[in-house]
């Protein structure tokens, strides 16, 4: 066993975790990085980067088949799968944290492969596959960052068939002929646009009602119906209830609602599940296996002395690698205002991600939201109004961007203030709307002067002219 003494220890290599370290080195402390599998996280290679990648050609080639002209140049009935799964190998540099972690260590960062486990006050118990140990001692701070995992159900046979989750759709090396996907969520849905697109036939399993039912109902209705235009075959309110794999690598059996169909892989999208359950938070008096709750200083409540902070998904605050990697650089900020012995007021370097976070959800079409949608908002207890818009009716100019175009979009306003609390935009290509939006709701910015922020012409933020047109002027 070595001891080590640094300014700082990080435990986790994802986004959040990174950002931290290398915002920590560049205010010049030293810093320890603790992860157990790939310096980058979920985000790099099993999430975010590779579906992102995936989708993208799906995207393009349909693009391509609405665009007359174009249409008639695209050859063949559909993508080169192999292609795509190269580029995406490429992408995640075949599961190689080699770049990462040199770049780490000439910003100047100790980066340890092993598990990392808190050990009482500043410290931290590193374990590497080899059985040695290390053990850190913070001087100024410790940063969790351990994320989360798939969520896998207890489902009678489920573990023992197998099955997928982001991490198997990110890697796949085949795209299975039948896909059973489990999960009407965000991860639900892009993994059913991915499957579909590259050729599965896929059966979507949702619990609820609708699709996206955290987004507004709109959003949900409209991937649904493209989901079903492509083929997928979705079952709402329904549970899967047994599952069986005879033979491994072969066909699995699915039961829900009394029926039984045969697929190749079943795809969970069920959720996550955070990791703490064995990183240990009991020796410094925090509950096991739960979100870490946290201050707005991303301090963690309930140990004395604020030096220890958690960050992105283990605080549970939002389950966004753009979050968690907005997390890395305030906690890092303030660790290192801390260290130079500056007092922070409750305000300063604060987190501002409550009512302000924006996400794109990468199916055809495109979702993207930032902030609340009305029903959160009347849930926490504004006053609101909506402005809504159908495309290409409100802005016909947008069906020159392609056949078939079709979008919608709705802002919460709070009616007291005029600023807004709540934007979705459903379209293609929507995605570069929603910055504005958000932009606009960090420095609340009220609608009347939104107005006179004019979209060039002609341009997809031209969805914006129909839902400011009517809003009150300032008066100065």
């Amino acid at each position: 066993m070595t001891d080590q003494e640094v300014d700082v220890v990080v435990v986790g290599g994802g986004v959040g975790g990174v950002a931290a370290v290398r915002n920590l080195a560049s205010a010049g402390l030293s810093v320890a990085l603790v992860e157990d599998r790939l310096v980058g996280g979920e985000c790099r290679y099993w999430a975010c980067n590779p579906t992102r990648t995936l989708v993208r050609p799906i995207e393009v080639f349909n693009l391509a088949k609405a665009v007359p002209g174009v249409r008639e140049a695209v050859s063949g009935e559909g993508l080169d799968v192999p292609a795509v799964l190269a580029k995406r190998d490429a992408i995640v540099e075949h599961l190689s944290d080699q770049s990462q972690v040199s770049s780490l260590r000439r910003a100047g960062v100790t980066v340890f492969h092993g598990y990392g486990r808190l050990a009482g006050h500043r410290t931290v118990r590193v374990t590497t596959a080899e059985d040695t140990e290390t053990v850190l001692t913070a001087r100024h701070a410790v940063v969790v960052a351990t994320g989360t995992r798939p969520n896998v159900p207890e489902v009678a046979g489920v573990a023992q068939a197998r099955p997928w989750t982001n991490r198997e759709v990110a890697t796949m090396t085949h795209v299975p002929p039948r896909a059973l996907l489990v999960g009407g969520g965000v991860v639900g849905v892009e993994f059913a646009t991915i499957l579909a697109g590259l050729g599965s036939a896929v059966t979507l399993l949702v619990r609820g009602e609708s699709l996206l039912h955290n987004c507004e109902p709109e959003a949900g209705e409209l991937v649904e119906q493209s989901l079903r235009s492509k083929g997928v075959k979705i079952h709402f309110e329904t549970e899967l209830s047994a599952v069986a794999r005879p033979a491994p690598g072969g066909p699995v059996t699915a039961t829900f609602h009394g029926q039984t169909i045969e697929v190749d892989e079943i795809v969970l999208a069920t959720g996550r599940r955070v990791n703490t359950d064995d990183i240990g938070l009991e020796t410094v008096g925090l509950p096991v296996g739960g979100f870490v709750s946290v201050n707005d200083h991303l301090q963690a409540i309930g140990v004395t002395g604020g030096w220890l902070y958690a960050v992105g998904d283990t605080t549970g605050r939002a389950l966004l690698s753009h979050i968690s990697t907005y997390h890395g650089r305030v906690a890092a900020d303030i660790i290192a205002a801390r260290a130079a012995g500056r007092e922070l007021s409750e305000n300063e370097l604060s987190v501002r991600d409550n009512g302000s976070v924006a996400q794109v959800i990468f199916t055809d079409p495109q979702v993207a939201e930032v902030g609340r949608t009305e029903s959160q908002a009347r849930a926490a207890g504004f006053s609101v109004r909506t402005r809504t818009a159908r495309y290409p009716d409100a802005v016909s100019r947008l069906a020159l961007f392609r056949d078939g175009f079709e979008g919608w979009a709705k802002l919460v306003i709070d009616a007291h203030t005029n600023t807004l609390l709540g934007a979705t935009f459903v379209g293609p290509e929507f995605s570069e709307l929603v910055q504005a939006a958000t932009v606009a709701v960090v420095a609340k910015v009220p609608t009347g002067l939104l107005r006179h922020a004019v979209p060039p012409h002609p341009t997809v933020n031209q969805v914006w002219d129909p839902l400011l047109a009517e809003e009150p002027e300032i008066v100065h």
